[in-house]
């Protein structure tokens, strides 16, 4: 693979029309190979000048005819950086959703990922859960089935992972992860009834059913978004396919097949 080729990661999840819907993707950052899922949290810059903020990977697919490889993504912006500002309704975990999904050729978007997230000071540092933990009674086989069932619509990933694998990457690579308020609130009232337990318990049932997340990234951060607002300038953004908008609708609205 080029270092400047972009590949997909696994086999199709589904079709619809001309196109065809994939679960990752592997690009170079930084001169290393990277795979990015859906579902996967990282930060980007959408422009030079633009503040840094999170993307969450929603959909990847590929038009037949054209070869096109397209992404769609929500992007979250910390309060200060909206055009309304912080205020004193904003809690210190917040980050705010732009309204309209974010749809960019993927050429583009490796673009945009930034790698250098060390002045990203927000959100709640959870402590990971460390892998030994999770090697007895199939415990690490059962998170990442959960994983797959509660986040990913049930798509199996297991070609994903050991991609990932290969390249060296761990499961649960991704630093930052964005709840809805709800989560976050069962997350927080989950830490404080487990305090002082080990950390392996998060990935028991109970805990998971109390809003427990199992992480096992490290220095992971958490935060919540319960708010959207219409971005000024995002829209003047040349990378923006505008014209792939419809399909982001329609596919929102139709199921893909699992892939096994």
């Amino acid at each position: 693979m080029e270092p400047n080729s972009l590949q997909w990661v696994g086999s199709p999840c589904g079709l619809h029309g001309p196109y065809i819907f994939y679960k990752a993707f592997q690009f170079h950052l930084e001169g290393k190979p990277r795979i990015l899922s859906l579902g996967d949290f990282f930060f980007v810059r959408c422009t030079p000048k633009d503040p840094i903020c999170i993307a969450e990977l929603q959909l990847l697919w590929e038009e037949r005819t054209s070869r096109q490889l397209l992404s769609s993504s929500k992007l979250y912006f910390l309060p200060e950086d909206t055009p309304q500002g912080r205020n004193s309704d904003h809690g210190e975990d917040e980050v705010i959703a732009v309204s309209e999904k974010v749809i960019v050729k993927l050429e583009d978007l490796v673009k945009w990922v930034h790698s250098d997230f060390s002045k990203w000071r927000c959100g709640l540092h959870a402590g990971p859960v460390k892998t030994e933990a999770l090697g007895r009674n199939g415990q690490k086989e059962a998170l990442l089935k959960y994983r797959q069932s509660t986040l990913n619509s049930g798509l199996n990933f297991k070609d994903v992972l050991k991609e990932k694998a290969d390249l060296g990457e761990d499961e649960e690579e991704t630093n930052v992860i964005v709840l809805s308020y709800p989560q976050y609130c069962r997350y927080r009232s989950m830490l404080k009834r487990i305090q002082d337990k080990p950390s392996s318990i998060l990935t028991d049932q109970f805990a998971l059913a109390l809003g427990g997340i199992a992480v096992v990234s490290r220095n992971p951060q958490i935060l919540y978004c319960r708010d959207t607002f219409d971005h000024p300038t995002l829209i003047e953004n040349e990378s923006i396919c505008d014209e792939f908008d419809f399909l982001g609708s329609e596919s929102s609205n139709c199921d893909p097949p699992n892939c096994d």
